[in-house]
């Protein structure tokens, strides 16, 4: 019997093996992170009356530049200044 007449497929689904090693083969039962993107009310810290467009509101910009600024600008004994 001639093989291009044959009705099954020999090995046409199989992988190419000049692809390399793909994810799947290091780790195939992957842990689904799925469930940390879902949004529950039992998720949420701040509690259900919690207006965030509010507390936006009432940030004071001066305060916080400066608190980033001297973040940035004054070196701690565990981790060196590297800004300005």
């Amino acid at each position: 019997m001639d093989v291009s007449k044959c009705p099954v497929m020999h090995g046409a689904l199989t992988r190419n093996q000049e692809t390399g090693t793909s994810n799947q083969d290091w780790w195939p039962n992957q842990l689904n992170l799925s469930i940390l993107r879902q949004h529950d009310k039992k998720s949420n810290p701040m509690g259900e009356d919690f207006d965030y467009r509010e507390a936006f509101k009432k940030i004071d910009y001066a305060a916080l530049k400066q608190d980033l600024t001297a973040l940035m600008t004054d070196s701690q004994e565990w981790w060196p200044a590297d800004y300005g």
